[in-house]
């Protein structure tokens, strides 16, 4: 039997007390290891966060908190041939793809130890200036943002087992909260390794990083007024975590990420070099990591002139598309996750093509170094839907794995109404050469989008990709994106926060603000 992976909670290793779950190569299709939580005392790891992990980060300073990052992040790189073997085995992703995963989150640690150095030998945050609240300026109102005195419980996808803790603990921790994760099941081994290297390596103080593998049930009953939740999953898994009694009643604030159905909008003005930069966009954007990205390109929209034009720009690229074992050299996609993901990917694909005729066939792709029997693999799929207003399935299911469908558009307002059927997304690109009209495009769907990425001629060699998510921008989006936010630079750190006005004197509230 395969090693069973241990929880780590109430400063101590624990296993579980079941035969656990196994984890698979979703390539060659043998177990891995087995994860379980299985008789974990919850309440009490909960507990011993929020007193001892709490009290323990809360006494430093901001820059101290940075610090404690800085370390984390040293320790991650020096482990990170480790967690590529585990990424390729358990994730079935090629290198390149293993990266945007793993040197990602080294990578968006650093940048919050650089920003916690920045806040210095802060304990809180001072909100704004102080207000006066009547005629005599001697009475005044200063807001402050002062870290929450509980727990963060994550609870992540399966497609960002590095990256996806450490995008959220890292704010956790330089705001001074204690952080308890629940990898998903089916790639929780990076997310253990990661967390039993820190931990091994002593950076944290006890109490400030804890994870769970296996089954979440009990981790919400545990919850309790000052915790917070962050949740990053399916749109009805999400709809399960609020209405949880115990988010409800007690008031725990949440942040949500779900589905999210993103777009890729090809100016009407643009010109043939803007239409390649399109197309690289878009076929990156449905294999890296075998389009299992919340921000991976679902929906490209084109001219009705440049339809046809757009279809072959891109389907020559994906058919330039190497699939199978992430470990021979010649493979550019590996896998899906697991059995379960491709067969949903598969009835998605039959679900669109109800309305959606293939432009590239991502079945006939052949598998290199693969058995299709056992490996979770499948080339990419571009369709297309003529009937762009008809076509109400396109704009309403995110199929999570490489496909996508081009949408021919009469106008860029036709475009604009076309992409809001999405009912709020995570990310949208433009592609023009005209910087006003994309700036007024980007305004445009700013109000239904976490993020606009704009791409012209000038950027070409410089912008970051519509899917990559930087820790200086903002990620989460509106509607059926969740409503939630992250990142954002420092403005990931008020959610770990708790805002509160201070009424008094101004001799009160000048050692409160700190010298200009």
């Amino acid at each position: 039997m395969t090693e069973l992976l241990r929880n780590f909670l109430a400063g101590r290793w624990q296993g579980g007390s079941g035969q656990g779950s196994a984890l698979i190569d979703p390539v060659l299709g043998s177990e891995l290891v087995r994860v379980d939580a299985t008789g974990l005392d919850l309440a009490a790891g909960f507990a011993f966060a929020r007193t001892q992990g709490a009290a323990a980060l809360q006494a430093m300073t901001y820059a101290e908190r940075a610090a404690l990052l800085q370390s984390v992040a040293t320790v991650l790189q020096g482990h990170r041939d480790a967690y590529y073997d585990i990424a390729t085995a358990n994730s079935g992703t090629v290198k390149g793809d293993s990266a945007v995963d793993i040197d990602g989150a080294i990578y968006t640690v650093g940048v919050y130890a650089r920003l916690g150095a920045s806040l210095g030998g802060q304990r809180f945050l001072v909100d704004g200036e102080a207000a006066r609240l009547g005629k005599d300026p001697l009475f005044q109102s200063q807001h402050v943002q002062v870290p929450t005195r509980g727990v963060a419980l994550f609870i992540n996808a399966f497609n960002f087992p590095a990256w996806g803790l450490w995008e959220k603990a890292a704010p956790a921790l330089l705001s001074g909260v204690p952080v308890i994760v629940k990898p998903a099941t089916a790639t929780a081994w990076l997310t253990q390794r990661m967390v039993r290297d820190v931990v091994d390596a002593g950076v944290l103080p006890a109490g400030s990083l804890s994870v769970v593998c296996g089954s979440s049930a009990g981790l919400l009953d545990a919850l309790q007024p000052f915790d917070v939740v962050s949740f990053t999953g399916s749109a009805d898994t999400a709809a399960l975590v609020r209405s949880h009694p115990a988010i409800a009643r007690r008031s725990v604030r949440i942040n949500i990420e779900a589905d999210s159905v993103n777009s890729a909008v090809l100016l009407p003005s643009a010109g043939v070099d803007v239409l390649d930069l399109l197309a690289k966009e878009v076929a990156r954007e449905m294999t890296v990591k075998s389009g299992q990205k919340c921000t991976a390109i679902r929906r490209v929209f084109a001219p009705s002139s440049l339809y046809t034009r757009a279809a072959e720009a891109i389907g020559a690229r994906l058919a330039k598309t190497t699939v199978g074992n992430p470990r021979n050299e010649s493979v550019r996609m590996g896998a899906l996750v697991s059995r379960a993901q491709l067969a949903s990917v598969r009835a998605g694909l039959q679900h669109l093509q109800a309305q959606a005729e293939v432009l590239h066939d991502g079945a006939a792709t052949p598998m290199v170094d693969a058995d299709p029997a056992l490996a979770c693999c499948i080339g990419p799929t571009l369709l297309g839907a003529a009937d762009a207003d008809g076509a109400d399935r396109v704009h309403d299911t995110e199929v999570f794995g490489p496909v996508a469908t081009l949408v021919p558009y009469r106008d860029l307002e036709h475009a604009i109404a076309l992409v809001r059927r999405g009912q709020g997304s995570l990310v949208a690109s433009l592609y023009g050469d005209d910087p006003a009209a994309l700036a007024t495009a980007a305004i445009e769907l700013a109000d239904s989008h976490g993020r606009v990425h704009v791409i012209s001629p000038d950027v070409a060699q410089l912008h970051t990709g519509h899917g990559n998510v930087m820790p200086q921008s903002l990620h989460g989006g509106p509607g059926r994106a969740g409503g939630g936010e992250e990142l954002g630079g420092l403005r990931a750190l008020a959610f770990y926060h708790r805002r509160s006005a201070i009424q008094a004197s101004t001799a009160v509230l000048s050692p409160l603000t700190p010298a200009q």
